[in-house]
């Protein structure tokens, strides 16, 4: 989320914030070159804006913790898994509600339809909240420098710089003829796990990726798979954003790869997972009162991110999230609608649930993309989203960060970005949207992941209905 808090006194680095001397030519801390400091973009920057919690001063969960599903009964292998009712938060023994795309948007993990809910009053986080934090880069598009690197004659033993194209890098990354930082291992990451596939990318205007995403599989105890997509996106206004994508990214992947082996429902996984990865980013903000010498010129507030995942399992397909990070469903037959399955807690989507404005007018204005939830300590209330759904054609599954939706926000507009073959080649399709954003402006970080949704067969006994 492109949001940053400016310096309050001594001029800073626009790459890292660290107080700079008079006459500095270069950062000390990250070596970006000063002489040449291009001036910010035009762009909006996410504004993260807080929803007070109904009874002041009593931070909430906006859903109680569920219990934990009994385990499922021995099964054959062939036999489809036998889940038992995922609570509701009135804790009936109502079980939840699935629905296929064309019954789409869904329930959320009340059971209620999805958009919905009422404009709550908010504020924005913090007195900078439209501090400008993003700048063009002084390197190459992130997507031609290593090419560009392998390309140029490298000095003896050493490393090209992909700035400069001619500098040795020294052991501490920093180029010794311009004094660039080089690209970290996070600036752009890409992993294929079977039927899951991701991919992130720092952007053309972020000097690092606050972004982060875990896919992984495991087994139902039928001994059916379950694949799972978790992706992250650090609020830039927060401090340590990076470290808090990462928290949340890596503590809902292992709960989910801890409770879906027991039979835990799917939906009710998700929301306990979502609370998992809200108590890591917890974890991370500072004691009050806590001094940080190193950086005293700095503004402190608690580490913070959005977070969306999806899980298919047992022919269900399972998302949730807090904040504006999104899943998109595309059918494999275009000839098939595709359909958003989430909705932003942002604000721009209040107006348009509660009626205020419409979804052109919403957008178009500069308040769109302020945040209304996410995962930190700082959060009034927390109030997981999950919505199943049970589809009845094959399809893919985008989860992905407003750097990609910002760039296709309609879900026809990403079922035309995606490339025809993106089914079959799930990497190769993450690689053609994170193009698409860079193509666009690439002015934030840019992470989604593609899960090919299958769908059993048809025969004698089928579930799912005729069409």
């Amino acid at each position: 989320m492109s949001q940053s808090h400016q310096r309050a006194s001594l001029p800073g680095c626009p790459s890292c914030e660290e107080p700079l001397e008079s006459g500095d030519r270069f950062c000390g801390a990250c070596g970006y070159d000063l002489s040449a400091v291009p001036a910010p973009p035009a762009d909006r920057p996410t504004v993260a804006i807080t929803v007070p919690a109904q009874h002041a001063g009593t931070p909430g969960t906006g859903a109680p913790a569920p219990g934990e599903g009994a385990p499922v009964g021995a099964a054959s292998g062939a036999e489809s898994v036998r889940w038992p009712a995922a609570p509701e938060r009135d804790s009936s023994d109502l079980p939840a509600p699935t629905h296929r795309p064309s019954d789409l948007p869904g329930t959320d993990s009340g059971g209620r339809s999805l958009p919905g809910g009422t404009l709550s009053a908010v504020r924005l986080d913090g007195p900078d909240a439209e501090g400008v934090g993003d700048f063009e880069l002084a390197a190459p598009d992130p997507r031609a420098a290593e090419h560009a690197a392998a390309s140029a004659p490298a000095p003896a033993g050493g490393k090209v710089c992909v700035a400069c194209r001619s500098g040795h890098v020294d052991p501490d990354g920093y180029c010794e003829n311009c004094g660039h930082a080089q690209p970290r291992e996070r600036d752009h990451m890409e992993q294929e796990l079977g039927a899951v596939a991701a991919v992130s990318d720092r952007g053309l205007r972020h000097h690092r990726n606050e972004d982060a995403f875990a896919v992984s599989s495991t087994a139902l105890p039928d001994g059916s798979p379950a694949v799972v997509a978790i992706v992250c996106d650090g609020v830039s206004s927060a401090s340590r954003p990076d470290e808090a994508s990462a928290a949340a990214a890596g503590a809902a992947n292992e709960a989910l790869l801890e409770s879906l082996p027991r039979g835990t429902h799917p939906q009710q996984a998700m929301h306990e997972a979502i609370l998992a990865a809200s108590e890591a980013v917890d974890a991370l903000a500072p004691d009050p009162g806590q001094a940080m010498e190193h950086d005293q010129h700095r503004h402190q507030n608690a580490p913070a991110c959005t977070l969306v995942g999806a899980i298919m399992a047992g022919g269900l397909l399972v998302v949730g999230w807090v904040g504006d990070s999104r899943v998109y469903w595309v059918p494999q037959d275009r000839a098939h609608p595709p359909a958003r399955l989430t909705e932003d807690d942002s604000w721009a989507a209040q107006m348009v649930a509660t009626g205020l404005m419409n979804e052109a007018e919403a957008y178009a204005d500069d308040r769109a993309h302020a945040i209304t939830g996410w995962l930190g300590a700082d959060a009034y209330e927390l109030e997981p989203h999950t919505a199943s759904f049970k589809p009845d054609r094959a399809g893919l599954v985008v989860v992905c960060t407003d750097g990609l939706w910002n760039y296709a926000e309609g879900a026809a507009e990403m079922a035309a970005a995606l490339p025809p073959d993106a089914y079959e080649r799930p990497l190769h399709g993450a690689q053609v949207l994170v193009g698409h954003a860079l193509d666009g402006g690439g002015h934030d970080n840019v992470t989604v992941a593609l899960l090919p949704f299958a769908v059993p067969p048809r025969g004698a006994g089928s579930a799912y209905p005729a069409t």
